[in-house]
C-alpha cells in the first residue's frame, strides 16, 4: 500500500502543472548527475557543470517541497 506522501505526490503529478514540471526536471537531472557519476574522472568544465545541476535539482526539490507543504493534510 502506498503511503500518503505518495499518493499526494501522484496526485499533484495530474493536478498541479508546477509540480508535474519539477518531478520530471528532478527525474532528469538525477539522470544527468548519474551519468557523471559514472564516471573515473571528470574534466573541471564537467565538474562544474555537475554542481550546477546538483544546485538545479536542490532548488527543484525546496520548490515541490513547499508545494507538497501547502497540500499536506488537507
Amino acid at each position: 500500500m502506498e503511503d500518503k506522501e505518495e499518493l499526494l505526490k501522484k496526485r499533484l503529478m495530474e493536478e498541479d502543472p508546477e509540480f508535474k514540471k519539477l518531478m520530471e526536471e528532478h527525474a532528469t537531472f538525477e539522470k544527468i548527475l548519474e551519468e557523471f557519476n559514472e564516471r573515473s574522472h571528470l574534466t573541471p568544465n564537467e565538474e562544474t557543470e555537475r554542481k550546477k545541476v546538483q544546485k538545479q535539482k536542490l532548488s527543484g526539490k525546496d520548490k515541490m517541497e513547499i508545494i507538497l507543504a501547502k497540500h499536506r493534510g488537507k
